[in-house]
C-alpha cells in the first residue's frame, strides 16, 4: 500500500525519510528495522486517530505469512517506543488505546510547511482541518520563510556544527576517564535447544545441535558471553520456566525456540527475552527448505546481533560473514554427531562426524569435531595413543581449512596439555583470546595449561577471570585444582560445583582427604566409585582403601589402572600424578617414584607444586626423588621464561 505522506516528515526532533527509510533524530540515523518503521508510517499517516491491531496485522504482514500477530504487533511497538525515547506509561508519541490498538499523538510537521497537530490541525491558524478520506494527512501550502524561520534555520546550523564537533571529541574524552576502568561484563546469552514439535523423533538431534552452532557462532563476539551446550542440554525436551533458567545459568537474556520438519521443509521459530525486565527483544521465523539448513546459524545470528544492538569490530564481522557451501548431506550428518558429542556418546559421533568429513572434506567444522570426539574417546573411553593421533590429525586438517577456528584450537590445545606438549598449547590458547578476550572457554584452557606447568598464580588469575566471564566455567571445564596446588583447600571446596557427578564426588572427596576429614573423604570415595568406576574415581577408591587400612586391595587397583594407561597409551599425566600420590600415601615408594616420573616426563612439571606436596613428603627421602624434581623445575623454569608476561 503506497504511503500518503510526503516523502519527509517531522515532529519533535525527530525526521522520518519515507524515500529513505530512515528515522532520524537531530539529523543522526536511529537504527530501526523494516517492521517497527512501517508501523510507524501507519500511525503517522492516522495521526490522532486509533490504528487497530487488526489495520496493522494488514498493512505490515502478508496473510499467508505464519506468525502470531499480536505478539508481533507489541514487539513492533515496543521497539518503535525504544528508538522515540517513549514509554507506554506516560506517552509521547504512542498511545495504547484500550484494547483496540494504537494512535500517534505528537506534533507534526512537513519541511518548509505549517505545523500540523495529530487532530489536523494547522497551528498557526488553528483552522480544524481533519485527514483526507484515505486517511494521509492534510496537504498544507508551505509559506515564504519568514525572517524568524531563517534565523532559526540558521541557529539550528550553528548547533548541529556544534554537535558534530562534540561528537569527533567525546569519544576522546571518554577514552580518557575511562581508561583505567575495568571491563565492563558482556551480556550474558543461553541460547536454549529448540524443541521438536514434529511427530518424527528422528529429527531430535537438530534441538541441540542447531543451538550449539549458534552458541559456537556467537562464540567470537567480545561483547556477549554465551552458555556453552554443556549447561543447556538438559534443558532439551523440558518445559521451560524462563526465570529459573536465567538464575540457574546466570544469564539476562534467553534465546527459546522450536522447530517443525515436514518432509523437504523445515520451519523455526524463536523468541529472545530480557528476563529481567520480561521484556521481549525479538522473535522470528524462518521457513526454509531442509537443504539450506546451514543457513539457519546465519540468519539468526544476523538478527540476534541486530536485536541486541550489538557493535562489532571489523575482524568479528569478518569472522561471521555466512558460512562457505556445505554440502547438504554433509551437514546433516555434521549435526547428528554434533548431537552425539553432546551425549558423550564418542564412538556413535566419530562415526558420524567421519561420514560428514568423507562426503565433504573441506567442512572445517566436521574436522573440529570429530578431533574432539576422538580426543574425548582416548581419554574417558581409555581409546588411547591411536585416538589422540587421529584427534590431532583431525584439528590440524580443520585448521588448515579455517586457521582461526576457535572449537579447533581450543581442542586441539587440550590434546597438547593432556599429551605432554603444553608449549605448544599455550600460543594456541593466546591466539584465540586475541580473536575473542571475553572467551571464558579459552581463559579456562589457559589456565589448565599453566597448572601443568607450575605458573600457578597465572593458572588461578585465568580460571578466575574465566568464572568472572561465565559463573558456569566450572560446570563444564576441569575443577580448579589450582586452589588444591596451593594448598588452599577450603577455597577448593568451595569452588566446586554442585554437581553429584562422579567425578566432581571424587574431588570432593580429594579436597576432604587433605583437609584430614578422612571419615567423609571414605565416604565420598566410595560413592564415586559405585557410580562410576573410572580412571579417577579408582585412585580415590584406593585412596579410601588406605582410609580404611585394606592396603592390597587400593595397590591392585593402582596397579590396575597404571597398566591399562601404559598398554592404551592414555595421556592426562595429571592423572598418572595422582597416582603417584596414592602409591606414596599406601607405602608404595617404588611404585610412586616410577608414575611421578612418567608424570613429569608426559608433561605435568608444576614444580612449585611437586616440591612441597603434602602426599608426596614419604619419598623426599628418596635418591630418585630429586633427580626428578629437578628435571620439573628445568622445564618449569624455561617454560616460564617464555611465557611469563
Amino acid at each position: 500500500m503506497p504511503s500518503t505522506l510526503p516523502p519527509v516528515v517531522r515532529f519533535a526532533n525527530f525526521e522520518v525519510d519515507l524515500r529513505a527509510g530512515e528515522l532520524r533524530k537531530d539529523g543522526s540515523k536511529i537504527r530501526l528495522q523494516e517492521q517497527p518503521f512501517l508501523l510507524l508510517t501507519a500511525l503517522l499517516e492516522s495521526a490522532g486517530e486509533v490504528v487497530t491491531r487488526e489495520d496493522l496485522r494488514k498493512r505490515l504482514w502478508s496473510p499467508d505469512v505464519f506468525v502470531d500477530f499480536d505478539h508481533r504487533v507489541a514487539v513492533a511497538v515496543s521497539k518503535l517506543r525504544d528508538a522515540l525515547r517513549d514509554s507506554a506509561e506516560k506517552p509521547k508519541f504512542i498511545e495504547t488505546v484500550g484494547r483496540r490498538g494504537y494512535r500517534f499523538m505528537g506534533q507534526i510537521e512537513f519541511p518548509d510547511s505549517l505545523a500540523v497537530d495529530s487532530k489536523g490541525g494547522n497551528l498557526e491558524t488553528s483552522f480544524p482541518t481533519k485527514t483526507g478520506e484515505q486517511g494521509g494527512l492534510p496537504k498544507v501550502t508551505a509559506p515564504e520563510p519568514t525572517r524568524s524561520r531563517v534565523s532559526r534555520r540558521i541557529l539550528l546550523s550553528s548547533l548541529a556544527f556544534l554537535l558534530l564537533v562534540s561528537l569527533a571529541v567525546l569519544p576522546r574524552l571518554i577514552h580518557i576517564r575511562t581508561a583505567k576502568e575495568p571491563p565492563r561484563a558482556p551480556r550474558s546469552l543461553a541460547i536454549l535447544p529448540l524443541q521438536n514439535l514434529g511427530q518424527d523423533s528422528n529429527n531430535d538431534f537438530l534441538g541441540l545441535s542447531l543451538a550449539d552452532v549458534l552458541i559456537t557462532k556467537l562464540s567470537y563476539l567480545s561483547s556477549l558471553s554465551v552458555r556453552p551446550y554443556a549447561t543447556v542440554q538438559k534443558y532439551r525436551g523440558t518445559a521451560i520456566d524462563l526465570q529459573k533458567v536465567a538464575a540457574d545459568l546466570k544469564v539476562d537474556t534467553v534465546l527459546t525456540g522450536s522447530f517443525i520438519r515436514d518432509r523437504d521443509r523445515l520451519r523455526i521459530t524463536y523468541q529472545l527475552v530480557d528476563v529481567k525486565s520480561e521484556k521481549i527483544l525479538g522473535q522470528g521465523m524462518i521457513d526454509l527448505k531442509y537443504d539450506d539448513l546451514l543457513t539457519v546459524q546465519d540468519k539468526v545470528t544476523s538478527q540476534l546481533i541486530s536485536e541486541l544492538q550489538l557493535h562489532l569490530s571489523p575482524a568479528e564481522a569478518e569472522r561471521l560473514k555466512p558460512e562457505k557451501p556445505v554440502n547438504p548431506l554433509a551437514y546433516e550428518y555434521f549435526l547428528q554427531g554434533l548431537d552425539f558429542y553432546t551425549q558423550h556418546k564418542f564412538p556413535l559421533a566419530i562415526k558420524v562426524l567421519e561420514k560428514s568429513t568423507e562426503i565433504d572434506p573441506n567442512y572445517a567444522s566436521a574436522w573440529a569435531y570429530l578431533g574432539a570426539s576422538y580426543n574425548s574417546d582416548a581419554a574417558f573411553e581409555l581409546g588411547g595413543r591411536d585416538e589422540y593421533r587421529r584427534a590431532q590429525a583431525a584439528c590440524e586438517r580443520a585448521l588448515a581449512i579455517q586457521p582461526n577456528l576457535l572449537e579447533a584450537q581450543l581442542v586441539l590445545a587440550n590434546l597438547l596439555v593432556d599429551t605432554g606438549k603444553v608449549e605448544q598449547a599455550v600460543p594456541l590458547l593466546r591466539n584465540a583470546l586475541k580473536i575473542n578476550d571475553n572467551y571464558a572457554a579459552a581463559h579456562w584452557e589457559l589456565g589448565y595449561a599453566y597448572r601443568f606447568a607450575g605458573m600457578l598464580d597465572e593458572s588461578l588469575a585465568e580460571c578466575e577471570r574465566a568464572r568472572q566471564l561465565d559463573p558456569l566455567v566450572k560446570a563444564y571445564g576441569s575443577v580448579l585444582n589450582t586452589y588444591l596446588y596451593q594448598g588452599q583447600y577450603r577455597k577448593f571446596l568451595e569452588s566446586l560445583p554442585v554437581d553429584d557427578s562422579s567425578f566432581v564426588i571424587f574431588y570432593r572427596g580429594f579436597g576432604e582427604f587433605h583437609e584430614k576429614e578422612f571419615d567423609q573423604a571414605s565416604k565420598d570415595f566410595d560413592r564415586a566409585y559405585e557410580l562410576d568406576p573410572t580412571l579417577y574415581t579408582g585412585i580415590g577408591k584406593a585412596l579410601s582403601d588406605s582410609i580404611q587400612h585394606r592396603k592390597e586391595d587400593g595397590l591392585d587397583i593402582l596397579n590396575g589402572l597404571e597398566r591399562r594407561i601404559t598398554e592404551r597409551g592414555v595421556g592426562d599425566p595429571e592423572a598418572t600424578y595422582k597416582i603417584a600420590e596414592a602409591y606414596a600415601v599406601l607405602g608404595d615408594k617404588t611404585s610412586a617414584m616410577r608414575a611421578l616420573r612418567k608424570s613429569v616426563e608426559s608433561g605435568f612439571f608444576s614444580y612449585p607444586y611437586i616440591a612441597k606436596d603434602p602426599l608426596l613428603s614419604d619419598l623426599h627421602s628418596e635418591p630418585e626423588f630429586a633427580h626428578i624434581l629437578n628435571k620439573a623445575r628445568q622445564r618449569y623454569e624455561a617454560f616460564r621464561n617464555s611465557f611469563a608476561s
